[in-house]
């Protein structure tokens, strides 16, 4: 059995063209001709032309598929093509990751590229609950003062961030484990810095907002994870602060 040229363009989806230009540089010549001269193509011929046009597809030039194809036999053809397809898709799946986590950024506001985000943030993924946080007071002012404010955020503005709660955590592990009362002056204080820091950076934070967030630091395990991994009951101790520090204000 053999095909004509258009028979074999119509089903390998290229033009007459490209197959004439194949025969021409050697790459496939047709394994048989008509009286007349026209093309027909044999079985073992669109065998190599299904392994020609993979080839193309992996970004291989003419001349290279061509050495490929003389030089090697069918099952050495299988585990090139595997090899770069399988290389390709470890590429093209880094590729998009990088784009969801730039989404993901973009989403929440995060105005930074995921090698950045990695270097801020390590391996925790601050739009890890995003969709959970806009569904909750995605139509506060709050949100939206947040979503406004740290979207213009550079890379340093983030460093800053981070450093700041890093050292606001610090205080209030330090006064912890010296025993120190959650309702004594430095706690308060410390309680005040963490508050002035949200209101700094992110929205306007009131003394019943800030109630409701050292509040949600022990109702929610995700939140008191956060203190409590490293100092077991420094959530607690966060959530009394930032309450006595609301008393002393009288609000």
């Amino acid at each position: 059995m053999s095909w004509s040229v258009g028979q074999v363009a119509a089903e390998a989806g290229v033009t007459v063209r490209t197959l004439h230009h194949y025969d021409e540089v050697g790459l496939l010549c047709p394994s048989e001709r008509t009286g007349a001269g026209y093309r027909r193509y044999s079985y073992e011929d669109l065998e190599r032309l299904q392994r020609i046009l993979a080839y193309r597809r992996l970004g291989f030039g003419l001349e290279e598929i061509a050495a490929i194809l003389d030089t090697a036999d069918p099952v050495d053809h299988l585990r090139r093509q595997h090899a770069v397809l399988t290389g390709r898709i470890e590429e093209l799946q880094q590729m998009v990751t990088a784009i969801e986590k730039t989404m993901e950024a973009r989403k929440m506001g995060v105005s930074l590229t995921p090698e950045e985000m990695f270097e801020v943030f390590g391996s925790h993924d601050p739009a890890q609950y995003e969709e959970e946080v806009r569904e909750r007071w995605g139509n506060t002012a709050a949100y939206r003062q947040s979503q406004q404010r740290t979207g213009q955020y550079t890379k340093d503005d983030w460093v800053r961030i981070r450093d700041e709660a890093a050292a606001n955590v610090s205080r209030f592990t330090a006064l912890f484990l010296a025993g120190v009362p959650a309702s004594a002056p430095d706690a308060m204080d410390a309680a005040e810095e963490h508050r002035q820091h949200i209101t700094r950076w992110f929205y306007d934070c009131g003394y019943d907002l800030h109630r409701g967030l050292g509040t949600m630091y022990v109702e929610d395990p995700r939140f008191t994870a956060n203190y409590d991994t490293t100092t077991p009951g420094l959530a607690a101790y966060v959530r009394e602060a930032i309450h006595a520090n609301a008393d002393r204000a009288g609000k």
